[in-house]
Parts: structure tokens; C-alpha cells; sequence
């Protein structure tokens, strides 16, 4: 069974980026049920609201939430939600915060929680070591090093990749926002949450260095990996709430 450390996906750039990309394709029913559950925080800092909690000193964030940030998926193998771990994970997460967000039974407070775990997911499931191979903890377990220091895989791939840029946020926003014209959203669109997870595996299984340190090669190949993977999580996302909403 695949075990996570603290690094959840993406760092706060990534997050960010998904949900302010999302935002303009919400539908007006959809942007006007975001805003009832989140008042003045816009979609972009909701989805880091559940990387804050990490310092919640009470039980449901340390222990029961934390396993609902990622799926296990060996190599050559498919997805199933029956073949999931008793105390869930991010597929079942989803379906459950995406039930009660649509429950006519939930508070308000329940379903802004709910708001928070769907966006944060949809990021999560993007993010390739995610969908952990079950051997190395999401590539915790995996030494690099890069630029000099020794970091592992799954840092490398949250943050370290999109940080070594040295772009400011506003710049990732922009140009990540203008080349979303040139790629095919409605296919994007049209993927569920099995293909999220069964491309996350696909990118996973060939991003694993053949060597400790990181190059300008390996990162040149890999960072357009990274803004494409926003850009879906982005697009789904708002595509996965306006049918939530509609």
C-alpha cells in the first residue's frame, strides 16, 4: 500500500494556476454557487485551503484525510474504485465530497468543505506521482538531486520544476492562460476521473531519471509535462463543477 509523506501535489504555484485557469470557464450558474460557498476567496486560493490544514493538530486532518490525495495503480495496471483501501482515497474522496456537495441535506459549511477537497483533488489526481506505483511512496523513496542539493522525485515534480523557473505567478498565470487557446479543451473535457488517473500513471512511468542527478535535459523534456497537466486540471475542473452545478 502505497503511504504518502506530508508533500501533497503541486506546490502552491500549481494549485493556483489550476484554479485561476478554471475560473473563467465556469458557467454563470456554476461562478454564482462558487461565490455563495466562498464568498470573497476566489476559486485560485480555495485550492490551497487543504495544504493549510496540514497543520491541523486534529485527528481527521493528520490521519483520516490524508490517504484522499492520491490512488495506488501498480504498473500495466487499471484503476478500481472496489480495489480501493478500506480508508479511501482520492477517488473515493471525490465521490464522497461530490455527493455531499450536491446533498440537499448539507450545511453550507459542509458543502464549502466539500468545494475545498473536490478542487484540491482534481489538482492531485494531475500530478503523475499521485497515482503512486505502490513501491516508493509516490517517489518519496526516490533520491535526486537538483540543482546541487539532494531533494526526491515527488518534491521535484510538486515544486522544485516549476520554482527553478524563477517566473513570477502572475507570468505562469498569463502565459498558461494564452496557450490554453491552442489546445484541444474539448477533448480534455471530455475524459472522466478513470483517464485522470490511468494518464497520471502513463506519465509516471516515464519520468523516473535514469540517473540521481537531474539535467537541464530531463527537466526541458518534463516542465511542458507540468503546464499541460495544470492546463487539464484546470479545464476538468471547471467543466466537473458546472455539471455539479447545472
Amino acid at each position: 500500500m502505497l503511504q504518502m509523506s506530508p508533500l501533497w501535489a503541486w506546490g502552491p504555484v500549481g494549485h493556483k494556476l489550476t484554479g485561476d485557469l478554471a475560473q473563467p470557464l465556469l458557467t454563470v450558474k456554476a461562478q454564482h454557487a462558487v461565490k455563495n460557498l466562498l464568498g470573497n476567496e476566489t476559486l485560485a486560493e480555495a485550492t490551497l485551503y487543504l495544504d493549510k490544514m496540514r497543520s491541523d493538530k486534529r485527528l481527521f486532518w493528520q490521519k483520516t484525510a490524508s490517504p484522499w490525495h492520491y490512488v495506488t495503480l501498480p504498473k500495466g495496471q487499471t484503476y478500481s474504485p472496489d480495489k480501493a483501501p478500506r480508508k479511501g482515497d482520492a477517488y473515493t474522496a471525490l465521490e464522497k465530497y461530490s455527493q455531499q456537495l450536491k446533498s440537499r441535506y448539507a450545511t453550507t459549511q459542509e458543502k464549502k468543505l466539500a468545494l475545498y477537497f473536490i478542487i484540491h483533488i482534481i489538482g492531485d489526481l494531475h500530478q503523475p506521482l499521485h497515482v503512486g506505483n505502490g513501491k516508493d511512496r509516490g517517489g518519496n523513496d526516490t533520491t535526486v538531486y537538483f540543482s546541487g542539493k539532494k531533494t526526491n522525485l515527488h518534491r521535484l515534480w510538486d515544486s522544485q520544476l516549476i520554482n527553478s523557473e524563477g517566473k513570477k505567478y502572475q507570468t505562469w498565470r498569463q502565459e498558461l492562460t494564452d496557450d490554453l487557446s491552442a489546445q484541444p479543451i474539448a477533448l480534455w473535457q471530455a475524459a472522466n476521473v478513470f483517464d485522470w488517473i490511468a494518464e497520471s500513471a502513463a506519465i509516471r512511468d516515464t519520468i523516473y531519471p535514469k540517473e540521481k542527478v537531474i539535467t537541464p535535459k530531463y527537466k526541458q523534456a518534463n516542465l511542458p509535462i507540468i503546464k499541460t497537466r495544470i492546463q487539464q486540471a484546470a479545464v476538468r475542473m471547471a467543466a466537473y463543477l458546472n455539471t455539479t452545478f447545472e
